[in-house]
C-alpha cells in the first residue's frame, strides 16, 4: 500500500456544518474589527472636518501633530492665517488645524 493513502485514510473527515460555522466566524471577526477600529475612526474623521469647516476668526487652534498654538487670525475657503505669538503669523492649510482650544471647547471637555 502506498503511504498517501494510509495518510487519506487517517484524515479525519469534514462534518457538514464546519464550513458554515467558519463562515460565521470570519463575519464576527470583521463585525468585531468594524466596530472597535474602523467606526471610531469615521467618526473622528468627520467631527475633524466638521470643526475645519466651522472655523472662524478668534479661534485658538492646534495646528497638526506638532503642537503649535495659536489663534486664527483670518480664514479663506482652504487656508487659514494662525497668529502664533505676537506678530507672528503663519498661514496653513485648514486640513492641519486638528483641535479647538477656545475657552468653549474646554468647558465642553
Amino acid at each position: 500500500m502506498h503511504p498517501y493513502f494510509i495518510l487519506l485514510q487517517a484524515a479525519p473527515a469534514q462534518q457538514p456544518g464546519s464550513s458554515l460555522s467558519m463562515w460565521i466566524m470570519l463575519l464576527l471577526v470583521f463585525a468585531v474589527m468594524w466596530l472597535f477600529m474602523i467606526r471610531p475612526q469615521r467618526k473622528q474623521q468627520k467631527e475633524i472636518e466638521n470643526f475645519q469647516k466651522s472655523l472662524k476668526k478668534g479661534d485658538k487652534v492646534v495646528i497638526g501633530n506638532s503642537g503649535i498654538l495659536g489663534e486664527v487670525a483670518e480664514v479663506d475657503e482652504r487656508t487659514a492665517l494662525v497668529r502664533v505669538d505676537g506678530d507672528v503669523k503663519l498661514r496653513v492649510s485648514k486640513q492641519a488645524l486638528v483641535k479647538d482650544y477656545s475657552d468653549s471647547a474646554a468647558q465642553q471637555q
